[in-house]
């Protein structure tokens, strides 16, 4: 009769999982008189040896660290199986049919597997009731003699002499290969065990093969000790395993036991190699997967494709471009260029190093690309900025009748939250595009997969609608802490930082452990809001930042415009021993160069090159900037021509930094290369260039500009229109300027200021000061340039008394604490009425009495007045200020020659020749169709002279005899012919 396995426990065995470190067992459990009572009788009918066998498969089983992991009456509940004749299950697992019959199964299966199990019991019963051979229903192959693969008991006196498994044939052994192979399958680990009890009863375990199936068995079951306890009871291992205990510690994460294992191998085969390399390279060691896959080459042996695709996987981590490349050769080599296995490989190397040309020919020659194939390749268009590809992709892999998956989902859906954040797409072109995308996925029951929930978040979140980012937060069917980190990067793009953290307190409340990317959010939520306080409270509150961390707590430094904490934090990060990427260097750059820290941007340019980070387009084009504003144009040149590659953002930096030193004439030709190399001019590059064209006076060029400027619509852009108001004002068309002042849609203080400064410069006093009051009766608030802009207007109209004015109410109406500009421009308005006492005592009163402006304008009004004294105080200070200075000396001399006092005038000459201070060179320029030129004083060369000449014949020409206006050497012929 069957009995319930816990009635197979002795008195001693009530606590078998709690047997002694040894792994022995108890003597007493009374297991070996209860267990076969037919082996105490003799009788032929049971094997004799069958309590044995039951103990030494307890010994199997417990070994390694079993023995904390078995319930209690786990291993009576085995030993139970082997002594009783059984069924199998769909499942592959032994339970006997009264135990299915009473609900005690080992598997808790799903419906269709309980079906076949009662299935199972129904036919048993029938049988057993019919009196026929006791034997499985679907072994229809074992006869008398022989024992069920599943049960491991004797079907007849055949096997009673103890010789448990020779009675065992091919066909059995292949039914418990075919055992083990359905529970790796189906990852059934209690199952399996079983199996492998029964291999143990039977006496297989020596079996090569079997036991390379349990290794396998126990690897996929994430079981490494049962796995090695297997491989270290083979008596023979061949290669397979090898392969199958290496393949069961890469599985498991131990990357050490398996290089140890690896290097121990006898004899390795490419599927040794691939399993090492491929483990190496999933578990992050990339580097050491490529030395291993040449050391591979070294041995002479061919890479399959199994191969190529890890080692190409590691050249992605890696950015190894030139490795990808010389793998893709040998792909071609030998053959395997037309594996879509190793072509999707290929194409996730090239989208992660950012070549998108060869992606490009990769997947457009690929016969059937699947759904990795267009995942991959619309990753590499995003990655490029290339949206609309990406999109075009999708709906391509769509109409292809390829299968959407969630990932495809969820990267159209990033393609549609970047969409929107690009300028060149219509407005709510993503939010449309991503509505839609949700529909799709609605269709296909996508929408509650994780990846696309987040995806739909963020694609909201960035078009600005965080509504219907928190509905979609809301139905996710589980919260995840991805999911939070979304959604309040959605808050922090919004500058919400209250929901940022009221969702932060959520997440604690719910169990939810927030991770560091969480507080990179709060950390962007608060800088956006520009609450640096939060932000360093929040910053402290991480254990070890990371670089992304720092990169967040120092941009809302920078925006802030405290350079010296952004500093100041970023030697702590290097004292920390953290490595800058190309966000901190550019974030820190551009703080050097905002207070003009030469030398430490050098330690940077330095530390970038140390660090390779020198060539990267980022912090190259940071270099440039900060080498230009720091004044130091020449190291600018040498950076930007070191690069190896540039985008708009260097041009621009270029073109800004000719343009901010007053290189004008080589802003136009950096303007000019950047067109001719196929770069399209931004916002940026447009400004800079036009406020070339004003320092110049080119009016012409810059009309032209003007011109490309409406083309490419930016001419509605504030800070174009800006500079194209103040190009026009320095080149006299003041009318014209205010004419598209007017019809700007969208002014800021910054277009203001150009329009009263222009009326300033051209003798507009009195248009200025009322498009100030104008200014007034707006929203838009004055700035410190605007009263300079206004002071100005007044000092040029003679309107002395409306500045004054205008100066007392800076600081009692607006708030703004008056600079040395401002008073400056009063001084030259009472230096150029003659009230040069009244300009004395505000130079008196001033706090800014070490400024040489003030002295030079002061000195300059006593020259046109000839107020010798006061002059000569004047002068005094500028001699101590700045002795190198040639400016006071001229002037103080000028006037005592105008008053006839030639010997003071001489000792003035005198002391400036003894103090080595020379007069600078004046020179000027003129605009022709040649471009602009400069001439310097006593500059007689010739061809200068040639070039003038033949431009003055040609206007001359061309106005007498109304002729096409032809080139200068033309005309030269054309003129020597007539007179001939």
């Amino acid at each position: 009769m069957l009995r319930n396995p816990k009635s197979l426990q002795g008195e001693g065995t009530s606590n078998l999982h709690q047997l002694n470190p040894n792994h022995e067992l108890p003597k007493n459990n009374g297991l070996e008189n209860q267990a076969n009572p037919r082996a105490e009788t003799g009788s032929a009918s049971g094997p004799p040896l069958l309590s044995y066998q039951i103990k030494h498969t307890y010994k199997e089983l417990l070994t390694g660290s079993v023995k904390a992991r078995l319930r209690e009456g786990e291993i009576a509940s085995r030993a139970a199986l082997v002594r009783r004749k059984v069924e199998i299950d769909d499942c592959g697992l032994a339970v006997s049919g009264e135990e299915v019959a009473r609900g005690k199964g080992s598997c808790d299966c799903d419906a269709r597997v309980v079906k076949a199990r009662e299935e199972g019991v129904r036919r048993w019963a029938k049988r057993k009731e019919e009196g026929g051979a006791r034997k499985c229903w679907r072994c229809s192959g074992v006869g008398e003699g022989e024992m069920s693969a599943a049960s491991g008991e004797p079907l007849s006196d055949a096997s009673s002499d103890g010789n448990l498994g020779g009675s065992m044939g091919h066909s059995s052994l292949a039914r418990l290969a075919d055992l083990l192979q359905r529970c790796i399958g189906k990852r059934c680990h209690l199952k399996g065990r079983a199996a492998h009890a029964h291999i143990l009863a039977v006496g297989l375990s020596a079996d090569t093969f079997l036991s390379n199936r349990l290794i396998e068995l126990y690897a996929r079951c994430h079981r490494l000790d049962y796995a090695i306890n297997v491989f270290r009871s083979i008596p023979f291992p061949n290669v397979y395993s090898w392969n199958a205990v290496v393949s069961a510690c890469s599985k498991s994460g131990d990357l050490e036991l398996a290089r140890h294992l690896f290097v121990q191998m006898p004899d390795k085969n490419v599927v040794s190699w691939n399993t090492m390399i491929g483990a190496l390279a999933r578990g992050g060691f990339e580097d050491a997967a490529l030395d291993l896959y040449y050391s591979m080459a070294r041995e002479g042996l061919q890479p399959s494709n199994f191969t190529l695709a890890s080692v190409l996987s590691a050249c992605g981590c890696l950015m190894a471009l030139s490795d990808g490349r010389r793998c893709h050769g040998l792909a071609v080599k030998i053959g395997l260029d037309a594996n879509l296995f190793v072509e999707n490989a290929l194409l996730g190397v090239y989208a992660k190093c950012g070549s998108t040309d060869d992606a490009f020919k990769v997947f457009y020659d690929i016969s059937q690309p699947n759904e990795v194939s267009f995942t991959t390749m619309m990753g590499c268009m995003m990655q490029g900025g290339s949206v609309g590809h990406a999109v075009r992709l999708f709906r391509k892999m769509h109409k292809s009748g390829i299968n959407i998956d969630p990932v495809a989902v969820s990267s159209v859906l990033i393609a549609c939250a970047r969409a929107e954040e690009d300028e060149h797409y219509p407005y709510n072109y993503g939010l449309l595009l991503g509505q839609s995308i949700q529909a799709l996925a609605i269709k296909y029951a996508f929408e509650t997969d994780p990846h696309v929930g987040n995806s739909l978040i963020d694609m909201y979140a960035k078009t600005g609608n965080i509504d219907e980012a928190e509905l979609a937060f809301r139905t996710l069917p589980s919260i995840t802490v991805v999911s939070c980190n979304v959604l309040i990067a959605g808050y922090g793009q919004q500058g919400n930082r209250k929901k940022a953290m009221d969702l932060l307190e959520l997440m604690q409340q719910n169990g939810i452990e927030p991770d560091e990317v969480t507080y990179v959010s709060l950390l962007a939520a608060c800088v956006k809001a520009r609450d640096t306080v939060s932000a360093q409270d929040i910053f402290d509150k991480i254990p070890e930042p990371d670089v992304r961390s720092w990169n967040a707590i120092l941009s809302g430094y920078c925006q802030e415009d405290s350079y010296d904490r952004a500093i100041e934090l970023f030697r702590k990060m290097q004292f920390l021993n953290v490595l800058p990427d190309r966000t901190t260097l550019a974030l820190i750059l551009s703080s050097s160069s905002a207070i003009g820290l030469l030398d430490f941007g050098k330690q940077l340019h330095a530390a970038s090159i140390r660090i390779v980070r020198h060539d990267d387009l980022f912090v190259a084009s940071g270099l440039v900037d900060m080498y230009s504003k720091c004044g130091h144009i020449v190291a600018a040149k040498q950076v930007f021509d070191r690069m190896s590659e540039r985008d708009v953002v260097s041009w621009n930096a270029m073109i800004t930094g000719f343009a901010h030193n007053s290189h004008n004439k080589e802003a136009f030709s950096v303007y000019k290369t950047m067109c001719q190399n196929g770069f399209y001019p931004t916002e940026s590059s447009y400004a800079s260039v036009v406020s070339s064209c004003a320092r110049l006076s080119s009016l012409p060029q810059g009309r032209q500009i003007h011109a490309h400027t409406t083309k490419d619509g930016y001419e509605s852009h504030v800070y174009v229109g800006s500079a194209l108001i103040d190009m026009y004002a320095k080149c006299g068309e003041v009318d014209e300027a205010r004419l598209f002042f007017d019809t700007m849609m969208t002014k800021n203080v910054v277009s203001w200021n150009e329009m009263i400064h222009g009326y300033a410069q051209n003798g507009h006093g009195e248009n200025a000061v009322e498009l100030f009051e104008l200014l007034l009766s707006t929203d838009e608030k004055p700035n410190s340039v605007t009263f300079v802009a206004v002071l100005a207007a007044c000092s040029h109209a003679g309107m002395v008394d409306k500045a004054i004015r205008i100066l007392h109410t800076m600081k009692k109406d607006h708030d703004i604490e008056p600079l040395v500009d401002h008073y400056t421009c009063v001084i030259d308005s009472l230096g150029r009425a003659g009230r040069l006492v009244e300009a004395e005592e505000l130079v008196d009163k001033m706090p800014y009495t070490d400024d040489p402006i003030l002295w030079e304008v002061l000195l300059s009004a006593c020259a046109v007045h000839g107020n010798a004294n006061l002059g000569r105080h004047a002068a005094e200070h500028l001699f101590q200020i700045d002795p190198s200075n040639s400016s006071p000396y001229v002037l103080l001399s000028n006037i005592y020659a105008s008053l006839g006092r030639w010997d003071d005038a001489s000792a003035i000459r005198a002391l400036m020749s003894d103090r080595g201070v020379k007069k600078n060179r004046g020179y000027s320029w003129i605009d022709n169709k040649n471009g602009v030129r400069a001439f310097m004083v006593d500059d007689d060369q010739r061809v200068h002279l040639i070039m003038i000449e033949e431009e003055m014949l040609s206007a001359v020409l061309s106005n007498l005899w109304q002729i096409p206006r032809m080139s200068s050497r033309k005309m030269s012929t054309t003129v020597n012919a007539s007179s001939t």
